[in-house]
């Protein structure tokens, strides 16, 4: 059934992914109004740390560090991601069921966990359907078209190779400590590596890249469509 529509729908392969890989983009958005929702497409089964009801706990207390919203889906199993007709449709269902202007998803840069690179296609193809009218298994909603995919990447390895990142900027205080919050509720995962201070480290430096105290890449799917350049920001190289 049709659901409040949500500005921002964020989809991750696993139960960490987005709060690691565009957190701050997302607590800054709703710091500013914006309505945020999280749909998590496994529960990290796969891992070597943690387990599926320990994690999908972690991603409760990180989404709701975000400010946002928590939904799970089934696409087969961490690991076991496919790109195939029935998940496309449901992934396009639930964009038609929250009907996002923004959807954020892993860039489909190859050289990452392959659940990322699998997803990202889903994605693409699912806000594609999401606007046709007659695909049968969609009819139970109106059809939506989306205003902007961007891709995050989760590590540093994901992100494209020759596309030039949109910079944002997360530096304000309580974006951070929100971002940081939702990342250090996946306590689980810290076993491996410190993926907080990854995280951290990869905004500081995109923040000296673009002159602002720390930065998150964003990668759009499509040309950005302006109509006025007033508050379209300044470029990364005016420093």
């Amino acid at each position: 059934m049709p659901e409040t529509p949500v500005d921002i729908l964020a989809f991750g392969a696993h139960p960490d992914d987005v709060e690691f890989g565009c957190g701050g983009v997302i607590a800054s958005e709703v710091q500013h109004g914006m309505r945020a929702r999280l749909v998590v497409c496994s529960r990290g089964e796969s891992a070597t740390n943690g387990t599926p009801n320990g994690r999908s706990s972690e991603a409760e207390q990180g989404a709701g560090a975000l400010g946002a919203e928590l939904e799970f889906i089934d696409l087969g199993g961490d690991a076991h991601f496919e790109h195939r007709a029935e998940h496309v449709i449901a992934l396009a269902a639930v964009i038609r069921r929250h009907r996002p202007r923004i959807v954020f998803s892993p860039t489909s840069a190859e050289n990452q966990h392959p659940d990322h690179v699998v997803l990202a296609r889903l994605i693409r193809d699912a806000a594609r359907l999401a606007r046709y009218g007659g695909v049968a298994e969609l009819r139970g909603n109106e059809p939506h078209a989306i205003e902007q995919l961007l891709g995050y990447a989760v590590s540093m390895e994901g992100e494209p190779a020759g596309q030039t990142p949109l910079f944002y900027d997360v530096s304000a205080e309580s974006v951070m400590a929100s971002w940081r919050a939702s990342m250090e509720a996946h306590a689980s995962q810290m076993r491996t590596r410190n993926y907080v201070e990854l995280q951290l480290t990869r905004a500081r430096l995109n923040g000296l890249r673009s002159g602002v105290g720390n930065a998150i890449a964003l990668f759009p799917n499509d040309p950005i469509v302006v109509s006025s350049l007033a508050h379209l920001g300044r470029s990364a190289r005016r420093f």
